[in-house]
C-alpha cells in the first residue's frame, strides 16, 4: 500500500528526532541541551475507503483530512 493520499497528493515528510539532557532553566536547573539529532519519517494518516468513482465502487487511500472535508463519496451499504 503506498502512503500517498489518492485525492489531495499528501505522503510522508522528513523531519527530526531531537535528544536532549538536562533539567529546564525554569526547573532550577542549567538548561537543556541536545545530545543527538536523528531523521525520522512524520506519516499522513491514511485509511482504506470505499467510494464510489464514476458509477464504480472502488477502494482507495484517502487521508483522514480529505474523508472530513467531504471530498469523497462513500460506496452506500
Amino acid at each position: 500500500m503506498s502512503r500517498v493520499c489518492a485525492i489531495c497528493g499528501k505522503k510522508p515528510r522528513a523531519g527530526n528526532s531531537i535528544s536532549r539532557r538536562g533539567l529546564a532553566k525554569k526547573k532550577g536547573g542549567a538548561g537543556r541541551k541536545i545530545t543527538g539529532v536523528t531523521k525520522r519519517r512524520f506519516l499522513p494518516n491514511l485509511q482504506r475507503v470505499k467510494v464510489v468513482i464514476k458509477g464504480t465502487p472502488q477502494t482507495i487511500t484517502v487521508c483522514t483530512r480529505c474523508i472530513k472535508a467531504g471530498k469523497i463519496v462513500k460506496k452506500v451499504k
